[in-house]
C-alpha cells in the first residue's frame, strides 16, 4: 500500500542519513536465464534492504581539511544514494547542503554548458554512472583544472584513465589499477595529502638549489669575464674551479635539498605546473 511504501522509504532515508549503504533485494520467478535482459527487471517482489556500515577512516577528516587549506578542491562523486553521500560529505567536512549537491537524474538533463556552471559550487554528486564521472572530469579539465581521480571499481576505470592523475586503491580491481597512474597500497586518502605536501617541499628545495647555484656561479663567471676584458691572465685554474665547486656548491646543495617544509606549505594556493621554477623570485 502507499502508506507502507511511505513508511519504508522514510526508514530507508533515515538509514542512508546515518552514512549506511543500502542494497535492495528483490525476486522474480519464471525468468529464462539464457535470455535475461533489462526488460525482465520489472514486476519484482521486494524482499528486504541490506544495510552496510562502511565508516569513514579517522584520518580522513583531518586530511580533507588540510587538502582544502592547500587550495585543492575535494568533490565526492558516488553512485550511492543522495542521503548517504550528503551524510558522508558533512562528516568529513565537505559542504553537503542542497545547493552543493547534484543528483544523477538532474545531471543527465543538463547540457555540458549548464553542468560547467554548476561544477565550481557543487561538491557532492550522487547516483552517478561511470560515464557521468568521466564527463565531470573532462569538464573540469576544460575549465583549466588539474584533476586527480580516486576509485577502486570497474565503474571507475574510464574516469581514472581520463583524469590527469588516476589514483587507484590497492584493494581495488585490476582494471582500476591498470587505468591509474598511482596505486595507494594503504587505501588511505591521507596518503594523497601527504604526497601533495611532499611534492611542494621538493619543488621549494629544487628552487633553492637552482638559485644558490646561479648566484655562486655568477661570481665565478664575473671573475673570468673581468680578467678577459682587462687582459689579465686567468685568475683560477680548472682544477681550482672544480675544487671550489666541490667544496662550496656540493655540500651546500645537499643541505638545501634536505630543507624541511615551510610552515605555510599547505596553506598557500597551488602553483601552475607549467610555470618556471624561479619565475616569481
Amino acid at each position: 500500500t502507499s502508506r507502507r511504501r511511505e513508511r519504508f522509504l522514510k526508514a530507508f532515508h533515515e538509514m542512508a542519513s546515518r552514512e549506511q549503504r543500502l542494497v535492495a533485494v528483490a525476486v522474480r520467478r519464471q525468468v529464462q536465464l539464457e535470455n535475461l535482459s533489462h526488460r525482465d527487471i520489472r514486476g519484482l517482489l521486494f524482499l528486504a534492504v541490506l544495510t552496510i556500515t562502511d565508516p569513514v577512516r579517522s584520518e580522513v577528516v583531518k586530511a580533507v581539511r588540510e587538502t582544502q587549506q592547500a587550495g585543492v578542491e575535494v568533490k565526492l562523486v558516488t553512485g550511492d544514494l543522495s542521503a548517504t553521500a550528503i551524510a558522508v560529505a558533512r562528516h568529513v567536512g565537505m559542504v553537503g547542503g542542497e545547493d552543493t549537491h547534484l543528483a544523477g537524474e538532474l545531471l543527465h538533463e543538463m547540457s555540458d554548458a549548464e553542468l560547467s556552471q554548476r561544477l565550481p559550487k557543487t561538491t557532492v554528486f550522487s547516483r552517478v554512472e561511470p560515464l557521468d564521472k568521466q564527463r565531470i572530469v573532462r569538464l573540469l579539465q576544460k575549465q583549466g583544472e588539474v584533476v586527480a581521480m580516486t576509485g577502486d571499481g570497474v565503474n571507475d576505470a574510464v574516469a581514472l584513465k581520463s583524469a590527469d592523475i588516476g589514483v587507484a586503491m590497492g584493494s581495488g580491481t585490476d582494471i582500476a589499477k591498470d587505468s591509474s597512474d598511482l596505486v595507494l597500497l594503504n587505501n588511505s586518502f591521507a596518503t594523497i595529502t601527504a604526497a601533495i605536501r611532499e611534492g611542494r617541499v621538493i619543488r621549494d628545495n629544487v628552487r633553492r638549489v637552482i638559485l644558490f647555484l646561479l648566484s655562486t656561479n655568477a661570481a665565478e663567471v664575473a671573475i673570468f669575464l673581468g680578467s678577459l676584458i682587462l687582459g689579465l691572465p686567468l685568475p683560477l685554474l680548472p682544477a681550482q674551479v672544480l675544487w671550489i665547486n666541490l667544496v662550496t656548491d656540493g655540500t651546500s646543495d645537499i643541505a638545501l635539498s634536505l630543507e624541511h617544509a615551510e610552515r605555510d606549505v599547505m596553506r598557500r594556493p597551488p602553483e601552475n605546473p607549467a610555470a618556471p621554477l624561479i619565475s616569481k623570485i
